[in-house]
């Protein structure tokens, strides 16, 4: 779940207890999301955060959880997942990320599909 990594400094991050407060969950429930692949989360300068891109209004960005399943079953790493929603995508309008934060979620999923298999 939390293999050394980092993202660039630039991706603004969330301690897992602000995740659980701002969702109204226990901190435990936001390590299950993490587990389930609803999230992903790092290890920065020695605490568990999560991008706080993830969320738009205190929700979790509609189509994450199923571009993250998608991939891990298609073998990839939380690290890899993570570089890829944060990496500018010649096939979309801007990074992964963004795009699904901007409701292109069907677009995002078709390139992780065309990735995973």
């Amino acid at each position: 779940m939390n293999e050394v990594f980092e993202l660039s400094g630039d991706v603004v991050t969330l301690p897992v207890a602000e995740v659980g407060a701002m969702l109204g969950v226990p901190p435990s429930r936001v390590q299950q999301m993490v587990r389930d692949g609803q999230l992903l989360s790092f290890r920065r300068e020695g605490e568990v955060v999560v991008p706080a891109d993830f969320f738009v209004d205190g929700e979790v960005v509609k189509g994450l959880s199923g571009t993250i399943i998608l991939l891990r079953d298609g073998g990839y790493t939380d690290p890899d997942i993570l570089r890829w929603l944060f990496s500018d995508d010649d096939t979309l309008p801007s990074t992964p990320l963004a795009s699904l934060r901007a409701g292109r979620h069907r677009e995002v999923k078709r390139r992780a599909q065309l990735m995973a298999f």
